[in-house]
């Protein structure tokens, strides 16, 4: 086992609708990486798409069984994921998700393969959505200031996934030099 099996253990943080989906799915495309997660509660939390660690004391259990490498946290103001989640309704049968601002379906309310009608999830109404976004403040700030003071903290602000993504991509390419080293990341 020589360089190109090292691991990266990474841990990709922001609130709801930040873009940690699409984040991480350009890193295991560009990088070449295994997306890996590992226990129950993780892969329950992925599932469900309500990212882990969300807790102080979660992010240090995480610590207990995994050394964290890296902490990539992404931050978007409120505002901003407020109006993207509320834009976003899907087609529950197939899973497919419209947005009406980047991605509307044809017809307004309809899917586009099948004709059936979308439906916005309860979480992404929006008084829904103000009440997860300062959940979500108030429960992962300790986590943040844990992983801050550990120095493995990187923060990427923006309004646009697209251009948080170079920036993204460049500090990745500091930590896994090469593109087709085999790497986790754990979401």
């Amino acid at each position: 086992m020589g360089a190109s099996a090292r691991l990266l253990r990474a841990v990709i943080m922001g609130a709801p609708g930040s873009g940690k989906g699409t984040v991480s799915s350009r890193i295991i495309k560009h990088f070449e990486l295994k997306h890996l997660s590992s226990g129950d509660l993780l892969r329950d939390n992925i599932l469900r798409g309500t990212g882990f660690p969300r807790t102080l004391p979660q992010a240090e259990a995480l610590d207990r069984n995994y050394q964290i490498d890296t902490v990539i946290n992404l931050n978007v103001p409120f505002e901003v994921i407020k109006q993207r989640l509320t834009a976003r309704w899907i087609h529950p049968a197939s899973g497919r998700v419209y947005n009406m601002e980047f991605n509307p379906p044809k017809t307004v309310g309809i899917d586009d393969l099948t004709g059936e009608p979308l439906i916005q999830r309860e979480d992404d109404r929006p008084e829904t959505v103000v009440k997860r976004l300062k959940a979500y403040e108030t429960e992962t700030e300790p986590v943040l200031k844990y992983y801050q003071k550990k120095g493995v903290l990187e923060t990427f602000s923006g309004t646009e996934t697209n251009k948080i993504w170079p920036y993204v991509y460049a500090f990745l390419q500091t930590r896994v030099p090469q593109v087709n080293q085999k790497a986790s990341v754990t979401p």
